[in-house]
């Protein structure tokens, strides 16, 4: 009897910069083997704007298929670990670490002060407008307020073209190009990119892409309409603005006006939101059980989630692009 080789999950994470901006992906490809690799898929994110790294304690030959791919050793000795917060300007990490990895972007906020907190509240206001539909005059009157907001928004909204030859470059100007339902992620992603104070930003809005990009992809391969698709990225989004504000989530979502349904995923991790949230947090831990459950509950194979893995972080390179200023991806 032959035994057909599974094609293993793909597990990558972001790796900061000096900086704490995203500049690399790290492969976590235990278990691959040349015969199972997704060879096109790598070749794919190599093709991005990213370095790709490789942990070490592969076979040869699975090296060799990576580097062929594109992709490279990871240097171990240049890159620093950490899940503590870590200091404003980086100025404590080892002089040898030029990639900084781990999670230390979700440890709290410094508390505002002075125009941060003022900032803060602003953005705090302009979550409750989004998630309640308001008024397009009242969302720009918001926006008029803090021109930095604006900038981020345009900034983010003109870094994947959206199909237009034109810049956007005015917020009227993206109602009517984008609609509400498209403008909707832009205002919730610029609440993540516009916080110039915050050094966890640009990693969070890394976070927060891909998380919200992959649970929109995975509910339309479990067949999930559009309707359900969006609330799929807007759960995504919302899942991290509790870290974003140094608040509680719950605190953050009780102004909110959202479904019961889409609060419950994000606030116990119940029906069918909670369980793409689950399943998307899995992945980010590289917890090759849980993630294995929650394709089989969805009925996605492994293919198709790297495929959507692939997808959501070629889609966060985009946005990362728009954030630091570069043309269009």
């Amino acid at each position: 009897m032959t035994v057909t080789p599974v094609t293993p999950p793909v597990f990558i994470h972001p790796l900061a910069d000096r900086h704490g901006v995203p500049s690399a992906l790290l492969l976590d490809a235990r278990g691959m083997q040349p015969e199972t690799a997704p060879l096109a898929l790598l070749q794919e994110l190599a093709a991005g704007s990213m370095a790709c790294y490789f942990r070490d304690g592969l076979s040869e030959s699975s090296q060799q298929l990576l580097l062929d791919a594109g992709w490279q050793a990871a240097p171990a000795d240049e890159i620093h670990h950490s899940n503590a917060a870590l200091d404003a300007e980086f100025k404590e990490l080892p002089r040898t670490a030029n990639w900084i990895e781990g999670e230390w972007f979700l440890a709290p906020p410094p508390k505002p002060v002075g125009s941060q907190a003022a900032s803060r509240a602003l953005a705090l206001k302009l979550v409750q407008l989004v998630s309640a539909d308001a008024d397009t005059h009242e969302i720009e009157a918001l926006l008029k307020q803090d021109p930095t907001l604006s900038y981020h928004l345009l900034r983010l909204v003109n870094s994947l073209g959206m199909g237009s030859a034109r810049k956007v470059s005015s917020f009227s100007q993206a109602i009517l190009i984008l609609g509400r339902a498209q403008l909707r992620r832009w205002l919730n992603l610029m609440l993540f990119s516009a916080r110039e104070a915050d050094q966890r930003s640009p990693m969070l809005l890394a976070r927060v892409a891909v998380r919200a990009r992959s649970m929109e992809l995975l509910a339309r391969e479990a067949g999930y309409d559009k309707a359900q698709q969006e609330q799929a990225f807007m759960g995504g989004m919302f899942s991290l603005l509790g870290v974003l504000f140094g608040m509680p989530l719950a605190e953050v979502l009780q102004p909110l006006t959202i479904s019961e349904e889409l609060s419950q995923a994000l606030l116990q991790r119940s029906g069918t939101l909670g369980q793409l949230l689950t399943l998307v947090e899995a992945a980010e831990h590289a917890d090759l059980m849980a993630l294995t459950r929650g394709l089989r509950a969805l009925q996605i194979d492994i293919a198709g989630y790297n495929q959507i893995q692939a997808d959501a972080y070629l889609w966060m390179q985009a946005i990362a692009a728009g954030k630091s200023g570069k043309d269009d991806a």
